[in-house]
Parts: C-alpha cells; structure tokens; sequence
C-alpha cells in the first residue's frame, strides 16, 4: 500500500488517510468504482456525503468533494494560506436557499453555527475530508482535513449566502471558507472512534483537539520555493477557461485604453483592500496606466498606499518581457509598488528578474484575470460577454 504512487482499491476500507495522496478507483465501470464511498461508507456521488454518529444524534464525519469543473461556483484550495473556498449544493434556480436534495447547505448553516459557539458546540462538529478529482477515470485525491472558520475570517463572513441569476431568475448559495488543518496522517481508527461519539480519542489529530478545546486554528500553510510562475502557470488550464480569457481578448485588443479601465476594475476584484483606482489619460499617462490606493489597518484608522498598474491586452502568444516592465518599475515612487496586468503572460527572464531584484510587483496574468472573474460570479460566457458590454461600451 504505497501512498506516494497511489492506494489500490481494495485496500480502501483499511486504509489511512494521507495528505495529496491518490486513492484508486475500481474497475467495475459503475458508481461503485467509487474510491470515497469504500473510504467513508458514504454516499457515492455528490459534493456532499455525510454519515452519522452511531447512535444517529449528528453526523461523524463529512466528505466534500469537488472536481473543479463548475465555472459559475468555483472551488478553490488556496496551498499558501490552507484555506479552502467551497460553495454549497443550491446551484440552479428553483429551490430556497437550504432547501436541496442533498441537505447540504443545511449542513453547513449547522456546522458553522456550532463552530462559533465554545468547546461543547464545537464537539459536534464533524470534521470535513477534503476530496479533489484525480487524474484518471474516478480517482480522487485526499486534499486534507477541514474545520470551519478560519482565523483571517471573521464569523460574519466564513460563510455566507450570495446571488446568482441563471436563465433570468435569481437563487442562492452559500459560500463557505474552511480551514485545512496542519495535519499529514490520519489513522483509519479515528473514522470509527467519530461513528462511535469519541471524537477527541487517542487516535484524533492534534491540530483537531486544539480547535476544540481552544477554537485556535493551525492551517496548513506552504511556502512557494519558486517565486515566478511558468508560461503554463500564468495561462488557462483548460478550454473553459480559455474561452473566457479569449472573450475579454477580443472585447478589449483594438480599444486599450478601454482595456486598462478593464484592468482597474480587475485590481479592484484581486483585494478588497484597494480602494481607489484611476486611469490616467491615454495620452498623458506618465508610463503607467493608472494608479490607485491600498488601505492598511483596521477602518478609521490605516494608512493609504500610493501603487501604479500597467495594462497589457496581449494574445497568449505574446509575452510581456523585460522592457514593458522596466517602464513601470521606473516609474514608482518610493514605497509604491506596481501591478501589471495582461491577457498574455511574464516572460520567463522578466518575471525572474522582478523576482531576484525584488521589485514591488505583482502580476495579474491570464489565468489570473480568469479565476479573478469566475470567484465573482463571471463564470461562463454568456455572463462574461453581457457584463463587458455594460460595464466597458466600446462606443462610450
């Protein structure tokens, strides 16, 4: 049973639980070729697959899973911070908020109420196992343990319900921060000692006990060795994102002054923390395309940061290399820092030298603006397309 090249299926229901392992699934060419129903004893399919506690009084344990296919509701592991964003099982018109075949936002609004309240009412919570699709046919992989809340969050907003429209009506979902807990190996024992009410028993990772007993988190947090990102990193994954990104290319790559308005509004979606953003004149804008303000510190009493951006509507062909960011790392000011934002990508020589001569520069590149406009309920084509038209006209 080696982990490291992946976990037989008939090995499953013995099996301990190990950080970014691959589970095999079985062979059989049916939903039983499940890998987490054979884990867990849970439900085969869904996002959302619960079990009880012995006795029937609360659930022992939960499996969410997410293949990372749903442009309009898009899960996201953040590997850097351990927070996990995941969006709840009311995603078409037609149902109230909690009301969904598979209860699971009703799940969630009970879990995360218990996780506010003390040591008792966080005793029953159950701890979520995180699953993403694997590379091949069913197989998934184990992305960690998960606990609601996180500490970056406050309680108002860990989870909380927002709108979408889908085909003319407007619905609900929740969406839910987690935290993935610093944990690496969980014994198969804790899963029974959970079904038998003993969720803080020899056999329960530590970072579990401390949340109960003290509500402290302790997230699984990666630093990056590698501090510039690809070609293939800085670009779309997959066609559905690629279809986006080439959306916004066409819309905006014969009007660039209307694009760096684009691009403004794009900073503005990667922190809300920047609270202005102004272009400056097409023809008058100093080497840059505009500048803006950062807030630090808590309301009524922060500071404002002064930081530049540059906007470059580029096909994904066509890098940005050493000389575009030279222009905009010659024109900030001492403590500003730059934002550069493109369709395309860094090239590799650029990207390393902000990197080695630590320029103050953060780049939003092509998958970037994608994932930027999905997380905002900017998803899928048609959306993306309507929204551009009323927010950027090309005849204004």
């Amino acid at each position: 049973m080696n982990n490291m090249s992946g976990i037989e299926f008939d090995a499953l229901r013995e099996a301990d639980f190990f950080l970014d392992a691959r589970y095999k699934s079985g062979s059989a060419g049916n939903a039983g070729d499940d890998p987490i129903h054979k884990l867990l004893g849970v439900a085969n399919m869904g996002g959302f697959r619960s079990r009880l506690t012995s006795d029937r009084s609360g659930y022992a344990f939960i499996a969410i899973y997410s293949d990372n296919s749903d442009p309009d509701w898009p899960d996201h592991i953040d590997l850097v911070n351990g927070l996990l964003t995941y969006y709840g099982d009311n995603k078409k018109p037609g149902r109230q908020l909690e009301n969904t075949r598979a209860g699971g936002n009703r799940i969630l609004s009970t879990v995360f109420e218990l996780a506010h309240g003390g040591r008792e009412a966080k005793m029953r919570v159950p701890p979520f196992f995180v699953f993403t699709k694997g590379e091949q046919g069913r197989d998934v992989t184990f992305r960690g343990i998960a606990v609601p809340g996180a500490n970056s969050v406050s309680q108002t907003e860990d989870l909380v319900a927002v709108w979408k429209i889908k085909d003319g009506q407007r619905f609900q979902n929740y969406r839910a921060i987690f935290t993935v807990l610093d944990v690496a190996h969980i014994r198969r024992e804790w899963t029974d000692d959970l079904m038998n009410l003993m969720p803080l028993s020899s056999n329960c990772p530590d970072a579990w006990r401390l949340w109960v007993e003290t509500g402290h988190y302790t997230p699984l947090k990666a630093s990056e060795s590698r501090q510039y990102r690809t070609k293939q990193e800085q670009l779309p994954y997959n066609n559905q994102e690629a279809n986006l990104l080439h959306i916004v290319f066409d819309y905006f790559h014969s009007s660039p002054y209307l694009f760096e308005q684009f691009a403004g509004e794009i900073v503005k979606l990667m922190d809300r923390n920047v609270i202005s953003v102004d272009n400056t004149q097409p023809s008058r804008d100093g080497g840059r395309d505009g500048i803006g303000q950062y807030r630090i510190g808590v309301e009524g009493e922060g500071i404002h940061i002064d930081f530049a951006f540059e906007a470059k509507c580029y096909n994904e062909g066509n890098s940005v290399g050493v000389r575009e960011l030279s222009r905009l790392i010659s024109r900030l000011r001492h403590r500003q820092f730059g934002v550069l934002v493109t369709t395309s990508y860094v090239a590799q020589q650029a990207y390393q030298e902000i990197r080695e001569d630590q320029h103050p520069i953060i780049v939003i590149a092509g998958r970037d603006i994608v994932q930027l406009l999905m997380s905002n309920g900017l998803g899928n084509q048609h959306d993306l397309t309507n929204w551009l038209r009323a927010a950027f006209p090309i005849n204004q």
